[in-house]
């Protein structure tokens, strides 16, 4: 059922790009000659007016081919793509991409309609801290950390993730009791301590996904699919709270009581952290939990959702040129489908229907914001690539040869594929492996 619901989710996507290119050619007056679900060989089609409408056999692509898009043999008819001005043809490119992003927005609209947004909120802060030193308090809200505004917690959490911390000072402006403070939190170094296990820190039960072989947590005898219950007496009921907990109280070398359940069965056992490393630290956790909100606020939200995940793409592909991400943390379709299958069997296990279906709603945010940045990329066969010709014509004022152009396509369109391959045997590499 989760490889259904997988491609179900691609095929959205794919549909809403494609028919950003459909309507946009059809209002322009271009002709549409195929409009296709997937890639490879046909295994359903119907023909209405001058437009074939196709199912293929692959579910991970699809297309919208118009009259003499891919050459100027029919640029004399009417309704050739070539044979339309400038700017219509740049619109009728950049829908596909657009639209991904109304998709992406549509849904964080209903997303966090039901669940709210998460609120840049600090959780706790360390006694002796940095952020305790810098007067930073628990209920403070962030405003700009760094150079960067911030309005969702997770975007504190992408500063961190962006930027490596050292002993240099960390501006910060917050909000308490409705006025701006402004302060500096200068990190500084601690000796991190690990258990050795993995959780979804979310609303469900905290259990436990997975445990790392000869962990902290693997020698007390804690296993994958254990009910985290209570942590040093402190009742846990949610991945949620258990995070929450954990960030309060930053792991030492003093054993910690953990509760679990399984089988329906209660046994506390003691796990002694093991060190792992020194790392810098400023010694406050913010909040990444949503909460409810009106419906002008889910508006302003839903498009700061969308600015999220476009601005995420933009940066992880500036860490993957420079370095700072390898082969092994680029995933494709195979990945995605995995990951989602496990999101899937995690939150069916509610039993909540609609559990399901935000979290789908969720994934696809993601993917139908990353697939529009990533196909306004400047490179030749993806829509960016094709956006570049078009801006070169309109300053030069005239075409660039388009047999050369479509050359430069064809080329691109190859070395995507290797890439495509080589993606799909690292995600096997990577998942079975």
């Amino acid at each position: 059922m989760s490889i259904v619901v997988s491609i179900l989710v691609f095929s959205i996507i794919i549909i809403i790009h494609e028919l950003g290119h459909f309507l946009l050619a059809k209002k322009n007056g271009i002709g549409v000659v195929e409009f296709s679900i997937g890639l490879g060989p046909t295994i359903f089609g119907i023909k209405k007016g001058e437009t074939k409408y196709s199912i293929k056999l692959l579910p991970f692509g699809g297309m919208c081919q118009m009259v003499g898009e891919d050459s100027d043999q029919n640029t004399t008819q009417e309704n050739a793509f070539y044979s339309k001005g400038v700017w219509q043809r740049f619109s009728v490119v950049f829908a596909g991409p657009f639209f991904n992003f109304i998709l992406a927005f549509v849904l964080s609209v209903f997303v966090i309609g039901f669940v709210g947004y998460d609120p840049t909120t600090i959780l706790s802060v360390t006694p002796g801290s940095p952020a305790a030193e810098a007067g930073l308090q628990k209920g403070d809200v962030i405003k700009k950390i760094g150079n960067d505004r911030v309005q969702i917690g997770r975007e504190v959490d992408s500063y961190f993730l962006y930027n490596s911390l050292d002993g240099t000072p960390i501006p910060i402006v917050y909000e308490r009791d409705g006025e701006r403070h402004s302060t500096s939190v200068v990190p500084q170094k601690v000796r991190q301590f690990l258990m050795g296990f993995r959780y979804y820190a979310d609303e469900t039960p905290a259990k436990v996904t997975e445990v790392t072989e000869n962990s902290a947590m693997y020698k007390a005898g804690i296993r994958a699919e254990d009910l985290i219950t209570a942590v040093d007496g402190t009742a846990i009921q949610t991945g949620a709270e258990l995070s929450a907990y954990m960030s309060a109280h930053p792991l030492t070398e003093t054993p910690v009581q953990i509760t679990y359940e399984r089988n329906g069965s209660s046994t506390t056992v003691e796990v002694v952290p093991e060190f792992y490393q020194e790392v810098y630290s400023v010694g406050f956790s913010y909040n990444v939990y949503r909460e409810k909100t009106g419906l002008l606020n889910t508006l302003k939200y839903s498009f700061i959702e969308v600015k999220y995940w476009i601005v995420s793409t933009v940066k992880n592909l500036g860490m993957l040129v420079t370095g700072r991400l390898s082969s092994n943390d680029v995933g494709g379709p195979v990945a995605i489908i995995n990951t989602m299958g496990d999101v899937y069997k995690q939150t069916k296990e509610t039993g909540n229907v609609m559990d399901v279906i935000l979290q789908m709603s969720y994934i696809t945010i993601l993917l139908s914001a990353n697939l529009g940045v990533m196909n306004l990329l400047p490179i030749p066969a993806l829509d960016g690539g094709k956006l570049v010709f078009t801006l070169i014509e309109a300053v030069r004022g005239k075409p660039v040869d388009r047999e050369k152009e479509g050359i430069v396509h064809l080329i691109g369109m190859v070395l995507l594929m290797l890439l495509m391959v080589f993606i799909f045997f690292n995600d096997i590499k990577n998942i079975f492996f």
